[in-house]
């Protein structure tokens, strides 16, 4: 047994070592080593096995220690994107109901303020304080925020640790005080029946799954709220909303390939749901109503899905509206009083369609640029003569329009202030396609600066993602200028396992095929040094979470491409953790990752790429890895785990850095600067590990 040791902060010559205690499974034949089982405490989410927090806490000192030379870029860098945020700014204010909403921050504050005030005129007011909320708290995030439908309350829910078991309050606005309920452990959106004398919510369960639908009536005890909808597939989630008619409350459930969703009246929210269509695998489907008919976006019959219509007398018989097309993919739809928006993505752009209810024929948005992101924005009003609408690129900052109905035009409502200045000519964006290994063309979004030298002397980031099916959009970053200010290439790798271009996209980077993910990402490397955009050895890389997983496999196969690595939140201990059906996602993720348990290939394939039981006797880039001691989503042992196997392993010198935020979950920090500082540690990581004067 080897006992750990607590580096001096001065040093740089100690890293912690962890201890390697024997440890193994076996399933399927096959025993799996796993020497730092140790570090997950058997009480989580309650971590206090001082073993265990003194690692991270060496860990955490070692890191202080790396960086501590570091600090003046650090604090540049830190000052630099701060001086880009407008501190004072706002929302763009947005009509609902009797009220006009919006939200701002004050110069210095790291959290909004919610404010109304009368659509027919009358005095601001402000309806929620985040920075009085979050006050006293090492972490804050607002979760769910619902104004009723008469306008007197506000519904709302707050984490504070980072846990995501978020607490439920509820807001007189005509008197400014706090209901008495307290409604602890929410995980959901808060939704009002149409009386305003009722919330909908979900709860957590102890493994941190939605699996329920509940109703609290106002000034009744929380512990008479009525449960209105159970899921018993533990793989399930339950979540809850309106349609846009806000005639109906919608209740959902489903994992990443199968969904089912009931109907209640939000008038009578206790009556017998309305079941739209059952459960069938792989069959995915959402829904809303217009005037008494039932509009169903599905992937049925086609992976980039289709739209199509019922009644409510038989919801589950469908008939066409729009047919599935091989090149576009329809992503959302949203219904209107005159007429409803079509949204998807064509060969991997954004596109927003206007169609009429009659016809069904598509008005489609123009966008000027070759590479973009566009999307319905705040629409909370059914009858309207406007649609608010967002857009952005890699060279174009975020812009709020109205697009008028009756003439076309685009009115820009907001463009993203950048208080110490912006100048889009200085640089250059293109879309490029670069073929992986089995001749697919993957899809890369790739800004520089302006007079950027094609000829492999200038450093490139390279970002990417890959799972869930979640694309990655082209969009605008303040901070990533910190980078292209110092001659870096950034390019976003639209790799498979993403859903960049349609669902088989998607379908394509899971299960059996998830090494496409990860060969994608390298050939898309290989590719941009072969077109200059960088050396080998030049190129720096980040992922976080799944994005994450993605780091730790191509460090394992070809870490000499990579001069840095950014791993925040790492989901690298896959095997184990899709091995452990009590954890909170596992059941919900085997259709995503499979099911190691009960299947044997599924095992195997996991196993083939699994970084933390692929490290091996090989150098590995310089590389720094983020956790969160109460992320929910991938535990803290995970990026520990794998830090310790890889100080074990490495045969090289190279840095190896881990920091464990001790009271933070998922996302890390919360705060708008204190998120900023975590970006700044990263690139001053980046910039010292490939040797970019500062």
């Amino acid at each position: 047994m080897t006992d750990l040791m607590q580096p001096a902060p001065s040093s740089l010559s100690s890293p912690p070592i962890a201890a390697c205690r024997q440890h193994s499974v076996t399933h399927h034949g096959i025993t799996v080593d796993d020497p730092y089982a140790w570090l997950r405490d058997p009480n989580y989410p309650d971590v206090k096995n001082k073993e265990i927090l003194a690692y991270l806490e060496a860990e955490n000192a070692w890191f202080e220690a790396a960086m501590a030379p570091h600090k003046p870029l650090v604090d540049r860098l830190f000052q630099e994107m701060k001086g880009r945020i407008k501190e004072d700014d706002q929302s763009v204010p947005q009509k609902d109901g009797d009220y006009v909403y919006w939200r701002a921050f004050e110069i210095g504050a790291q959290y909004r303020k919610w404010y109304r005030r009368p659509a027919a005129g009358g005095p601001d007011q402000l309806i929620l304080d985040e920075p009085a909320l979050a006050d006293g708290h090492d972490y804050f995030r607002l979760g769910a925020l619902s104004v009723s439908p008469d306008g007197r309350y506000l519904a709302y829910a707050i984490d504070t640790n980072g846990s995501e078991r978020f607490e439920a309050r509820i807001k007189d606005l005509e008197s400014g005080s706090l209901l008495p309920e307290v409604i602890p452990g929410t995980l959901s959106s808060l939704v009002w029946t149409s009386d305003s004398k009722g919330l909908l919510y979900g709860l957590a369960n102890e493994s941190w799954r939605t699996d329920n639908a509940r109703l609290h009536w106002l000034g009744q005890d929380v512990a008479s709220d009525v449960e209105l909808f159970h899921e018993d597939d533990e793989g399930f989630r339950v979540s809850i909303g309106l349609t846009s008619s806000e005639k109906y409350i919608v209740i959902a459930t489903g994992d990443h390939v199968t969904s089912e969703a009931w109907l209640l009246p939000a008038n009578d929210p206790t009556a017998t749901p309305l079941l739209v269509a059952g459960r069938h695998p792989g069959r995915e489907y959402d829904v809303d109503e217009h005037d008494g008919t039932l509009y169903i976006r599905t992937n049925d019959n086609h992976p980039n899905f289709r739209l199509v219509k019922a009644t409510l007398e038989a919801p589950g018989e469908w008939e066409e509206v729009i047919g599935p097309d091989a090149h576009f993919y329809l992503t959302d739809f949203t219904l209107f009083k005159h007429f409803y928006v079509t949204e998807g993505r064509q060969d991997g752009l954004d596109q927003i369609e206007l169609r009429d209810y009659a016809t069904h024929e598509a008005k489609r948005l123009p966008f000027p640029e070759a590479s973009y992101s566009a999307s319905l924005d705040d629409n909370p009003e059914y009858d309207v003569t406007k649609l608010r609408i967002g857009y952005e690129s890699m060279v174009t900052p975020d812009t709020i329009y109205d697009y008028h109905l009756d003439t076309g035009e685009l009115e820009v409502l907001k463009v993203q202030e950048i208080p110490s200045g912006y100048d889009a000519t200085r640089y250059a964006t293109e879309r490029l396609m670069i073929p992986a290994r089995d001749g697919t063309d993957i899809p890369v979004s790739i800004v520089y600066p302006a007079d950027f030298p094609k000829d492999g002397s200038a450093p490139l980031h390279l970002y990417g993602y890959g799972a869930y099916g979640m694309a990655m959009e082209p969009g605008f970053s303040t901070s990533r200028l910190s980078l292209l200010d110092r001659g870096f290439a950034f390019a976003i790798a639209h790799i498979r396992g993403g859903d960049d271009l349609g669902q088989q996209w998607y379908l394509d980077g899971k299960l059996d095929k998830r090494g496409n993910t990860f060969t994608d990402f390298v050939d898309v490397a290989k590719g941009l040094i072969e077109r200059g955009y960088a050396a080998k050895g030049r190129v720096s890389i980040s992922g976080g979470s799944a994005g994450g997983e993605l780091m730790g496999a191509v460090i394992n196969s070809d870490p000499d491409l990579f001069g840095a690595v950014v791993a925040h939140v790492p989901f690298v201990d896959v095997l184990n953790t899709m091995l452990d059906a009590s954890l909170p996602l596992t059941p919900g993720e085997w259709p995503e990752w499979g099911n190691p348990i009960e299947d044997a290939e599924a095992f195997r394939t996991i196993q083939s790429y699994d970084p933390y039981g692929n490290v091996k006797a090989q150098a590995y880039p310089p590389l720094m890895v983020t956790a969160g001691l109460n992320d929910p989503r991938v535990t803290y042992w995970e990026p520990a785990k794998w830090v310790a196997r890889l100080r074990a392993t490495k045969t090289d010198d190279n840095i190896l850095l881990l920091k464990t935020n001790m009271g933070a979950g998922h996302g890390g920090k919360s705060g708008r600067f204190e998120s900023l500082h975590e970006t700044a540690e990263e690139f001053a990581f980046i910039l010292w590990q490939l040797g970019v004067k500062g």
